[in-house]
């Protein structure tokens, strides 16, 4: 391997991959060619591990393999370089998307162009469902587990009990393992440990700050950490547990705005749980948004942070590999609901219908999904 990136040179270069970063998980592809085979930053295998690492824990996985890459070359310094800096151009850019959408959205013209966007996240959702089963589905108990949860789910059951009661009974099916035996603290001395404790006490700081400033903003960040330490695969796992929370359980906006919030998500680079920057936007301002922001980012990187060192000994687990596939199984039902409550959400009509059609057709196709809205945004101004 090459020498090792200074924290400047891993910020910038991230910052630069985070410009373009349409694609969600498919830019680990491109995080691979940067750090790997152009930089020599880590070498394949150290690549691979780091890759199944992030896809077995919650979180956004091309964000997270982000902060992987910066660990690995540099320690938490490099870790928070690469993750802020592959994160910076998603946040800025949907900050202001946010603002103008705020300010206008009552516009006609902009009542059109969403109009067509609805029909595309319905589209986009139906998508994450099939790409998810397709991966998931492997024994006649993942679909039992999907079914479950989407019955559940429509039932008014929370999200989170039905995910959590999916990881306890795939375990249950599928046999026991263990873990081989480890201190914690042994295995990740030489990572920071004490840069790790400061990290998690800035982390109880800021929320002891929010509590005295402003109990609403503690509150939006307490939810957003929540929905992402049980985001289980991806970005899309944050979108049936963001529904329930903000448009069922608080009512904080209508299922229509948060629709409009997961379009806007999709012109913008990084993973679709960007929209957690607009839905703080819409409800609390900037401050919203950086708090928003903040949380539901802070645990997928602290995780990585945490779990690389031990990632051997984790994996060798059945216990983690089996609550993992039980998890992943109970989000296929879960977005399968919200394609389904989406979809409700439209009024449709022969337009809308062609629209959701061909933009359905073009993802199947792996037409990159920022061509696609820019399509369908065109063909809803149009039209509508």
């Amino acid at each position: 391997m090459s020498d090792k990136p200074s924290i400047a040179r891993l910020f910038f270069s991230f910052l630069r991959l985070g410009l373009t970063a349409f694609g969600g998980p498919a830019m680990v592809a491109y995080i691979k060619e940067l750090s790997v085979i152009r930089n020599k930053w880590l070498g394949e295998e150290t690549f691979k591990d780091g890759v199944a690492l992030c896809q077995s824990i919650p979180g956004a996985t091309a964000m997270q393999t982000a902060a992987y890459v910066g660990f690995r070359s540099k320690g938490i310094p490099g870790a928070l370089a690469s993750f802020i800096g592959f994160g910076l151009p998603a946040f800025i850019l949907m900050l202001i998307l946010s603002s103008l959408y705020d300010r206008y959205h009552a516009v006609p013209s902009m009542m059109s162009l969403f109009n067509g966007l609805q029909v595309v996240v319905v589209a986009i959702i139906a998508n994450a469902t099939y790409s998810f089963g397709k991966s998931t589905f492997k024994k006649y108990k993942d679909v039992i587990l999907a079914t479950a949860a989407s019955i559940l789910f429509w039932a008014g059951v929370s999200p989170f009990i039905v995910i959590l009661g999916a990881a306890f009974a795939y375990v249950y099916w599928d046999g026991k393992g263990v873990v081989a035996a480890s201190t914690f603290e042994k295995e990740i001395q030489g990572h920071g440990f004490k840069k790790l404790l400061i990290l998690l006490l800035i982390l109880l700081f800021g929320l002891l700050m929010l509590y005295l400033m402003d109990t609403n903003l503690l509150n939006l960040a307490i939810l957003m950490i929540k929905i992402d330490l049980f985001a289980f695969g991806g970005g899309f796992a944050s979108i049936p547990l963001m529904l329930h929370e903000i448009v069922n359980v608080r009512g904080w906006m209508d299922s229509k705005t948060f629709m409009d919030g997961i379009a806007l998500g999709q012109v913008t680079p990084g993973p679709i749980v960007i929209t957690s920057t607009f839905v703080g936007y819409i409800l609390y301002g900037l401050s919203g948004a950086i708090v928003a922001t903040t949380a539901i980012f802070a645990p997928s990187f602290l995780m990585v942070v945490i779990l690389t060192p031990v990632f051997d000994r984790l994996k060798s687990s059945v216990y983690f590999t089996n609550a993992t596939k039980g998890i992943l199984a109970s989000f296929v039902g879960l977005l399968f609901f919200v394609s389904i409550k989406f979809a409700l959400a439209v009024h449709w009509d022969i337009f809308r219908m062609l629209i959701g059609v061909a933009a359905f057709a073009a993802l199947f196709r792996k037409i990159d999904v920022l061509y696609v809205v820019i399509s369908a945004s065109v063909a809803s101004v149009l039209i509508f």
